[in-house]
């Protein structure tokens, strides 16, 4: 088993700007189409790549001006060989994308040009759908599923391994420790329902003491993704000693279930101020949480304002 490279500036109690939902913003706000909403398609489209990058200048430009470290999320949430085969990709093309989207962050980073640490996370997605946990695997199965990215991700300028929208233990656990065997740190993101448990049930609060006391090495923290904060914030409020593994949130904007996002045809932006309110709040609750962005429906506008009232409350401390 591999050790872990270096030591994540994110660890601290300084606060860390991440993106928002790329692949909404590009459908649904940039016009572009996204087959599984596989975002790194774009990549050998010129105007797709640019819009990519300018995504992430955007995000990183904001984190700049607020004085905030930024981590950047490779376009990489499906790329891995299930998700490639249904795109009719091959290995090979499958790893060169994920390379590529590696090297499109590390452009931004030199352009950027960020003061405060710039940190470049290699994204994983789940092997099936997002919301719906499936046929589950086993931990070793995942972990021989999402070797094949964490190993590719170890070659390159990723900082670290941040699996999205996890909603079962064993795949977390897998990914955790296909990480650690690649030598990367990790992260696990899980997606919570609207009773703030997990789609399988289970407690969120469960699900990391599980993957902690299971995974071969623990991983480096945990984050929440894919929920609206009213979805998840009495189950913060009920936690005990597991919130102190809680290290970040991306919120939706939307405050409707997966289900109703499923079948949703037109954008839910929700309200991009109350949103700002609303993360401002978790960090007041749970004092380890440093490490803020959005994921379905969120674009810039939701990170500004979140940034904004993050910024007030650092000021007024």
């Amino acid at each position: 088993m591999g050790s872990y490279r270096l030591n994540l500036p994110q660890l601290g109690e300084e606060i860390f700007l991440t993106d928002s939902g790329m692949e909404t913003d590009l459908v649904f706000n940039k016009g572009f189409d996204l087959p599984c909403f596989a975002s790194f398609m774009l990549l050998n489209d010129p105007s797709g790549r640019a819009a990519m990058y300018d995504y992430c200048l955007e995000h990183a430009l904001l984190a700049k001006r607020n004085g905030f470290g930024f981590i950047f999320e490779s376009a990489t949430w499906r790329a891995s060989p299930d998700w490639g085969d249904r795109l009719g990709l091959d290995k090979n093309t499958l790893e060169a994308a994920n390379r590529d989207a590696i090297a499109l962050v590390e452009e931004v980073r030199d352009e950027a040009a960020l003061e405060t640490p710039f940190v470049i996370s290699g994204n994983v997605g789940p092997r099936g759908d997002g919301y719906q946990p499936g046929a589950l695997m086993t931990a070793p199965e995942a972990e021989d599923y999402h070797s094949f990215q964490a190993e590719i991700f170890a070659g390159t300028a990723a900082d670290l391994v941040t699996a999205l929208t996890m909603n079962n233990t064993p795949e977390a656990i897998g990914v955790a420790n296909a990480a650690a065997a690649a030598g990367m740190p990790c992260v696990i993101s899980f997606t919570v329902e609207t009773d703030g448990r997990l789609p399988t049930g289970q407690p969120l609060g469960e699900a990391i003491m599980e993957t902690d006391f299971e995974a071969r090495k623990q991983p480096a923290y945990y984050m929440i993704n894919c929920a609206h904060p009213s979805h998840f914030t009495l189950t913060l409020e009920q936690g005990e000693h597991w919130l102190s593994r809680l290290k970040g949130v991306r919120a939706n904007a939307s405050k409707c279930s997966h289900a109703e996002l499923d079948e949703a045809e037109t954008l839910d932006d929700g309200n991009p101020g109350e949103l700002g309110l609303e993360n401002a709040a978790l960090r007041r609750m749970v004092p380890s949480l440093n490490i803020f962005g959005g994921c379905c429906g969120t674009d810039l506008r939701h990170v500004g304002a979140i940034a904004a009232q993050l910024f007030r409350a650092s000021k007024a401390a």
